[in-house]
């Protein structure tokens, strides 16, 4: 963290248990972000909390610090079992729910608590085992966690601290019912201690909060703050067919020491992966459908600066913990202003500097007022220069991959099988004549 992004307050001046002290020491932190001073005296005193902050401004080692303190000062009760965890951490997606563990491990570990990280598509009997041996501070998604829960796997009933993460984020991914699921199996919430942060307190996050914790206190932070004053950011205007030609000469422009894609769909994650990679651009793809462990692999191949380019939908958009991301370019424009903050929110971190970079083309041109209204502020427009759009090379080779194989195939007749890949796509009537035509067989 830079010293600008820091308050004045310092980490002595709170009255912490020793353990959790030398933790913070052997971190390097002295002083508090803004978000850590005012939330902290909150948790630390006993009392409940939502705080609206983004990632990257220390809300994750606020909630963590005030949990180890308050499970070391508050000894649980003689009945309690091994599989009944103290706390629960509930994360939405599962890259923050890893980056919350692995904080966690570094800021408790003078502690002698057992931490647990639940999450799906990954060591379901593993978990399961970490689960039954014991666990003090259980981080993880509402889905697996309630997978183990309704299997009594283990119980909330000794649960102590509840700290909810992204809590808006958990409405947008329809884990809101999941959540009510658990937390009307805690223990009251006079008798437990209750954390809420969103990038909004909007009046569905702040009803949850008032519904199911002790008359929280609230800390908000402006959207005009939440995008960074750090944050440099410009809007393009190109056409739909100029958008890859521009994103090759802004990172040839650029050079880029570590930036983010973001698109809207899917499909355009991967048509945009694979012009980078053809022109030169070793390239990591997160998308929903990217498996756990390839997933993993592939962040820490872009944390560790193996690939200098990842290409991403919104699933990527939150919690993503990665140092020294100098560029976001918004190759869609999000319909969500809220996205468009958690986007460019990937750069900039803890008071570093970083370029947002728009594209407002034909099919989204018409979400940019809302997101200028949403952030309080008018985006520097730039002009789509001729000579800033590169030519991508191998664009024949996209084409072929969308054609379907015409060879024959053992005991076909040669015509592609109905629903094959790549036959989705309408053909003209030259091409649909072609088909009718006896192929000729395959070499060899």
């Amino acid at each position: 963290m830079t010293d600008t992004h820091l308050s004045e307050h310092a980490f002595d001046s709170l009255e912490l248990v020793p353990a959790v002290r030398q933790g913070i020491l052997d971190c390097g932190f002295s002083k508090m972000t803004p978000i850590q001073a005012a939330i902290m005296p909150i948790a630390l005193g006993g009392r409940d909390a939502a705080g609206q902050a983004q990632t990257g401004t220390g809300k994750t080692a606020a909630f963590l610090i005030a949990t180890f303190n308050h499970l070391l000062g508050h000894p649980p009760a003689d009945a309690r079992k091994a599989n009944q965890p103290r706390a629960l951490v509930l994360a939405p997606t599962r890259e923050l729910a890893i980056q919350i563990h692995k904080d966690a491990e570094a800021l408790g570990r003078h502690t002698g608590l057992n931490l647990a990280l639940i999450y799906g598509g990954v060591d379901y009997e593993k978990q399961r085992q970490s689960l039954e041996t014991g666990v003090d501070v259980l981080i993880g998604t509402p889905g697996r966690i309630i997978d183990f829960f309704k299997q009594h796997v283990f119980d909330l009933k000794q649960i102590q601290v509840m700290v909810l993460d992204e809590a808006d984020r958990m409405f947008d991914l329809g884990f809101i019912k999941d959540i009510r699921f658990l937390l009307r199996r805690m223990p009251a919430p006079t008798h437990r201690l209750s954390m809420l942060f969103s990038a909004t307190l909007s009046y569905r996050v702040m009803e949850l909060a008032y519904e199911h914790m002790n008359n929280p206190q609230t800390v908000r932070i402006e959207p005009e703050q939440v995008t960074a004053e750090r944050v440099r950011q410009e809007v393009y205007y190109p056409s739909n067919r100029e958008k890859i030609p521009l994103l090759l000469g802004l990172l040839a422009r650029e050079n880029p020491e570590r930036s983010i894609v973001f698109t809207n769909t899917k499909r355009a994650a991967e048509e945009v992966t694979a012009y980078l990679e053809d022109n030169g651009y070793p390239t990591a793809l997160l998308s929903g459908d990217v498996p756990q462990n390839k997933r993993q692999k592939l962040l820490a191949s872009f944390s560790s600066g193996e690939m200098s380019i990842m290409v991403a939908t919104d699933v990527a958009a939150r919690g993503l913990h990665i140092p020294d991301v100098s560029h976001v370019f918004n190759y869609d424009l999000p319909q969500s202003p809220e996205d468009y903050v958690h986007r460019i929110g990937r750069t900039a971190r803890a008071g570093a500097e970083g370029d947002a970079i728009s594209f407002a083309c034909e099919d989204t041109a018409f979400y940019l007022p809302e997101i200028e209204a949403y952030i309080g502020m008018k985006i520097q427009s730039q002009v789509v220069e001729p000579s800033l759009l590169k030519e991508p090379r191998a664009q024949i080779r996209h084409e072929r991959k969308r054609r379907p194989v015409r060879g024959p195939g053992p005991g076909r007749s040669g015509k592609p099988a109905q629903g094959a890949k790549g036959d989705s796509k309408p053909r003209s009537d030259g091409a649909h004549r072609r088909r009718r035509r006896k192929p000729t067989p395959n070499p060899g």
